[in-house]
């Protein structure tokens, strides 16, 4: 019997949100569901799930986009990991990250949460043995606060690339799914040739 993983992007829930740079991973997650040709349905733990597999023979992945606000993401990430027996080693949270610049990618495995409250969240209510997909998405220029940095959308000239960091990203989660963590970390954080 194959394992299943838990996919979860982060960010906050509604159409206001939707374009902020902290709603990136559940961009992703969008980007993971359409590829497999699945629809999101509603879930008792305050989510949106999609089931299937990147290839067929494949473990299950179940895709979640939260309906909770990002500052308690661990309570519904809790609660899907208990509903579907995932443990938290094959939980992966995909969010975004002011300290890696933008259009970049970066994957590992437990750590802290880095000023990251989705993260911060997850690991009050998982513990932090779970995988993250680290979504660039740059620090603020000037005196700018990084929390409005994160609440506000991409600038047009991010747009311009936008879908192939969220193309990225979610590759990241196929390559951990498909290949294991070390060839995934392999693949995405060595220089493009």
């Amino acid at each position: 019997m194959s394992a299943a993983w838990l996919v979860v992007g982060l960010g906050n829930p509604g159409p206001d949100y939707a374009t902020h740079r902290h709603s990136v991973g559940q961009r992703v997650v969008d980007e993971l569901a359409r590829q497999i040709g699945e629809a999101f349905k509603r879930h008792k733990s305050l989510a949106l799930v999609a089931e299937g597999r990147f290839q067929p023979g494949t473990d299950k992945v179940i895709l979640a986009t939260l309906t909770t606000f990002m500052n308690t993401s661990g309570i519904s990430i809790r609660a899907l990991a208990d509903f579907f027996g995932i443990e938290p080693e094959h939980v992966v949270v995909i969010h975004d990250d002011i300290d890696l610049p933008f259009d970049t990618v970066r994957i590992k495995a437990g750590g802290g949460h880095g000023g990251q409250n989705g993260v911060r969240s997850t690991i009050a209510h998982l513990g932090p043995d779970f995988l993250r997909v680290r979504v660039g998405v740059g620090r603020p220029s000037g005196q700018k606060d990084p929390a409005v940095h994160v609440l506000e959308p991409f600038s047009s000239v991010e747009r311009e690339t936008l879908a192939n960091l969220i193309a990225d990203a979610a590759g990241a989660v196929e390559s951990i799914v498909l290949d294991g963590l070390p060839a995934a970390q392999l693949k995405y954080h060595s220089p493009a040739t």
